[in-house]
């Protein structure tokens, strides 16, 4: 769905988005890190069709961002950090207008209008005035925009900046249930929301890509493979006997808690060993009381990554 390839744009002299490269494959949920001013939004933009880069290729359905612009963007809902709303029209008429700006009339703009409508919770919100909806509804008119021409693809950034816990959870579930239909890149400070949400992730630093991998992946390389912590009940040789064969073994501390272990498992197996350890429990009759990573978070990884 993207490809981009030697991706460069400077500003006087700067390379703001220094010699990226990057695929997003159709179906996936990516989400793009980094701190302030690391050249996120800029490559947004330029996704988008919204702004010229300086050097690199870019394509995204199979359309080259510079020479078939508009090929792009019909295929492309772009939802910028701020969101560029009219407060003196009505929910409707905004919608409708930008609906035939993007092409749509007749029936077809009444059927995709109501449509946006409806997945972005605004179904009843039709005659309101822009300027005195909440921010958590502006940002709601501002997915149903990036929506109504039914694209392939949604760039989102920042979609929850500046709202309010109840708000943002509400923009959050949206974008999880939009992300069972579209091909999404998030641009986004909320990293739990990430870890939920996203396939894979992007990092940027300083214009350039330091990182892409799964959430999960990201935190494991940071801590060197994966740790495992359970809570067994058995006998201890047999349990240490067992543990001792799973794969990548690095490290295996028990500490008796009672009549229960307390297992500590490091390993650079790329496989999830938990599902190792419960066959094992269940293979063996041992009573299992807790089994979880005991890893670096993806906010770990994140700071590690970004750290100047």
């Amino acid at each position: 769905m993207i490809a981009v390839s030697h991706l460069t744009k400077t500003y006087q002299g700067v390379a703001v988005v220094d010699d990226i490269s990057f695929t997003v494959e159709r179906g996936e949920v990516v989400g793009f890190l980094g701190p302030n001013g690391a050249g996120k939004t800029t490559t947004m933009r330029i996704l988008a069709g919204y702004l010229a880069a300086s050097g690199g290729d870019v394509q995204v359905a199979g359309f080259d961002v510079r020479d078939a612009s508009l090929d792009v963007r019909r295929r492309t809902g772009y939802l910028p950090e701020s969101v560029p709303l009219y407060p003196e029209m009505r929910v409707d008429e905004y919608l409708c207008y930008r609906a035939r700006i993007k092409g749509l009339g007749g029936g077809r703009l009444r059927t995709t209008v109501a449509s946006a409508k409806e997945r972005c919770g605004l179904g009843t919100m039709g005659r309101e005035l822009i300027g005195r909806l909440s921010r958590g509804y502006r940002q709601r008119v501002g997915l149903a925009d990036a929506l109504v021409h039914e694209p392939d693809l949604l760039l989102l950034d920042e979609p929850t900046l500046g709202l309010d816990p109840d708000q943002n959870r509400q923009v959050r579930n949206l974008i999880r249930e939009l992300a069972a239909t579209h091909t999404i890149l998030l641009c986004t400070h909320i990293l739990p929301e990430v870890e939920r949400t996203c396939n894979r992730v992007l990092v940027m630093r300083q214009g350039r890509i330091v990182a892409a991998d799964t959430p999960s992946g990201l935190s494991r390389e940071l801590s060197g493979g994966q740790r495992i912590r359970v809570e067994i009940k058995g006998v201890r040789a047999e349990i240490k006997a067992g543990l001792q064969a799973l794969p990548g073994l690095t490290e295996l501390q028990m500490t008796p808690e009672g009549d229960w272990w307390l297992c500590v498992i490091k390993s650079t197996s790329e496989t999830d060993l938990r599902t190792r350890c419960y066959d094992l429990a269940v293979r063996h009759s041992w009573r299992l009381r807790e089994l979880a990573c005991d890893g670096h978070s993806l906010e770990d990884a994140y700071l590690e990554l970004t750290r100047t």
